[in-house]
């Protein structure tokens, strides 16, 4: 097997992640099965879209080395291109690429539905960013310089998650939302929601049968970490019960008070 030759700058620290003493300064024989851990003998199939192009023909040789396949997407548009129709099980996104950045390519496949495991590299390693990124819609956050070890690792956690992915279509009765397509549907009768009705209903019906306080909605579909002293949850809950429930003769969203609400099919 030939073995990748000494790596990019963004690999700066691979060697003592990986192997000890340092291989590449030493030039002793290494061995990316020996001294990778968590090998996984399932294959992914990777998009790298990266516009450094030895730190991306290093991370495809490196991928392709341990048994995966992994393309390679030079810039922003090509990547989202390859992206949206492709069936992978990873991408792994660099931040700043040309002629679309990274967390724009993000935010177009999730706007279009697709969810697939989004791994971020990024030379920008500051908390804020980080935040930034995943809120964009990334899965996983990498600051650069990383080790490949590290790397590997982290996709093949995601790509797990990716096997046992949530469902795309919730029901509750005769509800039914569709992830995928943001169509929502009671009975015969399809409805209009706005976003942010759609991501409230999303999350209660991801969590149907149970109670879902106050502080789980302002954190999980307004992206408040504190509590923001207005009525914008009771506005959106009682805008969403007229679409859902009014007009229909079971109601599915129930106020569980002192506690929170609850989708659920029948009178509680």
């Amino acid at each position: 097997m030939e073995l990748p030759q000494a790596p990019p700058p963004a690999f700066s620290r691979i060697a003592g992640s990986i192997s000890q003493p340092c291989a590449w300064a030493t030039g002793a024989p290494w061995s990316w099965k020996d001294n990778i851990l968590g090998n996984s003998n399932n294959q992914m199939r990777l998009l790298i879209i990266e516009d450094d192009r030895e730190s991306a023909d290093y991370l495809v040789k490196a991928f392709r080395e341990v048994g995966h396949v992994a393309e390679l997407a030079g810039d922003g548009e090509e990547g989202l291109a390859l992206a949206d129709g492709g069936d992978y099980d990873v991408l792994v996104i660099d931040r700043m690429l040309p002629k679309r950045d990274g967390l724009s390519v993000i935010g177009s496949l999730r706007d279009k539905g697709n969810r697939t495991p989004v791994l971020i590299l990024s030379a920008l390693g500051q908390v804020d960013d980080r935040i930034k990124g995943l809120r964009a819609g990334g899965d996983d956050y990498l600051p650069k310089p990383y080790s490949f070890a590290e790397l590997l690792a982290r996709v093949e956690v995601l790509s797990r998650r990716q096997g046992g992915r949530e469902e795309t279509v919730y029901r509750v009765g005769d509800l039914e939302l569709d992830r995928l397509s943001h169509r929502v549907a009671r009975g015969e009768e399809e409805l209009t929601l706005q976003p942010r009705e759609f991501r409230l209903l999303e999350y209660l019906m991801k969590h149907a049968g149970q109670v879902v306080t106050r502080t789980m909605l302002l954190e999980n579909v307004w992206d408040y970490h504190f509590d923001p002293q207005t009525n914008v949850i009771d506005v959106h809950i009682s805008r969403l019960r007229s679409k859902i429930d009014k007009g229909f003769e079971r109601p599915l969203l129930h106020t569980v008070r002192g506690a929170g609400y609850m989708i659920r099919d029948g009178v509680r």
